[in-house]
């Protein structure tokens, strides 16, 4: 039994560590290194022979390259760099300190480094800074051999030939001819007559993430990208957009759960760091929590005459908080996947509402039992009608605020479960003792 990768380099023995490298894939390497601190990530790292490494370093997040190149030496730096792909080296630098961006960009050949800066010009977030701007394009007046005569001389440097972009002379894109067509066909077909005119696009400043969903949604494995004019500039492959989807859901779900998304490895990252992206959002609902004390005050002789109510607080303000982190997430999911829009709210608040009720209805039928059993008949028709509103409140509540949010043009997700389930228990009680006076009053 060889132990884990640290482990070994605890014991830095360089023979087993090469033997765990050999046996594992790139991805799993990946995830080990990103486990390690700067300095022990590096000792595998450079065993490492040059294709494996590039492998490997492609796998990792931005935050863990950097990790990693801060260790090597200008040689070996340069090389890794030179040999990345431009849109995974601007991807990097976008997040990389101005010191490591400086001193990659200073060793890249001339060529590289205009097609790095020519992506780091698009805007934070584009599928600009995500494409790929080696696409092998194909005039549209060439024949089929022709074509593949292109992919032969132009292929090796490009990221993908699967889906080849068809232009005219002023590089406009004319649609895509897949590399299977071209095989299949005779030699002196024309690439006119395979090329496939309705395609989807992009511009090269739209959001990355909606390039990024609109390609899951249409089974496409590269989507051409245009300038303002209409000209080809790049391609956005399928793995980068796997990529793009998979740090914008994780970045949603940090911000539903209440706290703020950390770059890098979970088990990389510090305590403090942990304890940094957290703390804001709780003292945030720890404030918004005195509105659930102010409204306790205010019924405070209420609570006093029937001291039966307090006893199911929890249950209600529980059960009310639950229901609106529930709507609360399916509708920020449905906003990410494109299933709601903004002109869908009229219809979510009836149909929430309804879901509420009707959950609210089952939940009440057990309540009166319990209330009836454990406080009597009126407390128990307290606690059922309450159950009823609190839940069509909550479920209303909670798919609403990341609509709204949307509509103000603020990032769905920060509606986080923890806040909607803050402002359900204060409203909740209110309700609930509002419904107390009304039915012990008659």
């Amino acid at each position: 039994m060889t132990g884990t990768l640290q482990q070994l380099v605890d014991r830095n023995d360089i023979e087993m560590i090469r033997g765990w490298l050999d046996s594992r894939p790139p991805h799993e390497i990946a995830d080990e290194l990103a486990r390690l601190d700067a300095v022990a990530a590096g000792v595998p790292f450079r065993l490492l022979d040059k294709d494996p490494a590039l492998a490997v370093f492609e796998e990792l997040d931005p935050v863990d390259q950097q990790r990693i190149l801060v260790g090597l030496r200008d040689q070996a730096f340069h090389e890794l760099v030179e040999e990345m792909d431009p849109d995974d080296r601007a991807r990097m630098l976008t997040e990389a300190p101005a010191k490591v961006a400086r001193r990659v960009l200073a060793g890249l050949s001339p060529r590289e480094r205009q097609m790095t800066a020519e992506l780091l010009g698009y805007p934070p977030g584009s599928v600009g800074q995500t494409m790929t701007p080696e696409a092998v394009a194909l005039p549209r007046q060439v024949t089929a051999a022709q074509a593949l005569d292109v992919v032969r001389r132009k292929g090796a440097e490009a990221e993908t030939v699967y889906v080849l972009p068809v232009v005219d002379p002023g590089r406009r894109l004319v649609g895509v001819v897949e590399l299977r067509d071209l095989v299949l066909s005779a030699a002196d077909v024309p690439v006119a007559d395979l090329v496939d005119t309705h395609v989807f696009r992009a511009r090269a400043t739209d959001p990355a993430e909606e390039a990024a969903r609109l390609m899951r949604e249409t089974n496409t494995i590269a989507l051409p990208v245009m300038d303002s004019e209409d000209r080809l500039v790049g391609l956005l492959t399928i793995d980068d957009a796997m990529e793009i989807i998979e740090a914008a859901d994780t970045e949603d779900v940090a911000r539903q759960a209440g706290t703020a998304p950390w770059p890098g490895h979970y088990m990389a990252v510090s305590v403090w760091r942990l304890a940094r992206s957290r703390a804001p959002w709780l003292l945030l609902l720890i404030v918004a929590s005195v509105l659930t004390v102010n409204v306790l005050q205010a019924f405070e002789a209420t609570l006093s005459q029937v001291t039966a109510l307090a006893l199911f607080i929890p249950l209600l303000v529980g059960t009310g908080g639950n229901a609106g982190a529930q709507a609360t997430t399916s509708a920020v999911r449905a906003l990410a996947l494109g299933e709601l829009r903004g002109s869908d709210l009229p219809a979510v608040i009836w149909r929430e509402s309804r879901v509420g009720l009707l959950l609210g209805a089952l939940l009440a039928a057990v309540g009166l039992v319990v209330g009836v059993v454990v406080v009597g008949g009126e407390i128990a028709l307290v606690i059922g009608v309450s159950l009823v509103i609190i839940c069509a409140w909550a479920a209303t509540v909670g798919a609403t605020m990341p609509m709204l949010a949307k509509r103000l043009r603020i990032d769905p997700a920060v509606v986080s479960a923890p806040m909607v389930t803050t402002l359900v228990d204060a409203t909740g009680l209110i309700i609930y003792f509002g419904v107390a006076h009304v039915v012990l009053t008659f």
